[in-house]
């Protein structure tokens, strides 16, 4: 890996040191500059999941990418920072209020030093959610952790599995669950490989494309674009592929 240029890609030119600060660092500088994205599948291009072709996609040609995508590179990044990065299966919980499959989603267990003290703590990383948490999540605390974002926490589901939640009005609502146990990038190809095909699968049934912004958020739903700052949102109608392209240029810098 080119670590300089991936660096350039999220544009962040701030500590390399595998400290807290610089996980917090990256993790937001990754939401704001690599969309949550699923362009490739609507045309039919198949999504590899290995670290060069993710490398040549998310860098090279500055695209964005789902879970097993984005998760799956920024892993690599984080370990030739010397980062310690644990894979994870995770389920992301449906409209019919059942989880889905174990492989469903892939979210990242990062160990981080305190560089005077030596302590390890214990994050949950995730890149490749869309509109979530644009921070990391400390992975051994319950308590709410609230973020410009929203206000999140992590509490136990089931014997092996922790559940991720975001408070939404009154109530908090169910996300994924996830098991820390360890997991291959090549864990996840059957489940990619359906969430590419499946017309059961979300992602064969809309183009998304999104990413957060120091002010909120920007998101091209099909022909819908949604621009989010603060408590204000805009929606504009994108008629034609034409407008829909130079939308996609403008907004994500990405050509198709």
């Amino acid at each position: 890996m080119d670590v300089s240029t991936y660096l350039q890609r999220i544009n962040y030119d701030g500590l390399l040191e595998p400290t807290a600060e610089t996980l917090r660092s990256l993790h937001v500088a990754h939401m704001r500059a690599v969309p949550f994205e699923n362009l490739d599948i609507p045309l039919g291009r198949p999504l590899v999941l290995e670290e060069k072709a993710l490398f040549d996609k998310i860098v090279n040609r500055r695209r964005g990418g789902f879970c097993y995508e984005l998760n799956g590179l920024f892993s690599w990044l984080l370990q030739r920072l010397g980062f310690e990065v644990t894979l994870l299966s995770a389920s992301v919980l449906k409209e019919n209020g059942q989880f889905g499959a174990p492989y469903d989603h892939l979210v990242l267990w990062v160990q981080t030093i305190d560089s005077l003290t030596a302590a390890r703590t214990n994050w949950l990383v995730d890149v490749g959610f869309g509109n979530s948490f644009q921070y990391p999540l400390r992975l051994d605390d319950s308590a709410e952790q609230v973020q410009p974002s929203g206000t999140y926490r992590l509490v136990p589901y089931d014997a092996e599995n922790m559940l991720m939640q975001r408070q939404e009005d009154s109530h908090w609502q169910d996300k994924f669950i996830f098991a820390r146990s360890r997991c291959q990038l090549s864990d996840f190809t059957t489940m990619c490989h359906y969430h590419q095909t499946s017309t059961a699968s979300m992602f064969t049934q809309q183009r998304l494309c999104t990413r957060a912004t120091p002010e909120g958020r920007i998101t091209l739903s099909n022909n819908r674009l949604l621009v989010t700052i603060g408590d204000s949102r805009q929606e504009q109608e994108i008629v034609g592929q034409a407008e829909y392209e130079a939308t996609l240029l403008q907004y994500f810098q990405i050509e198709l």
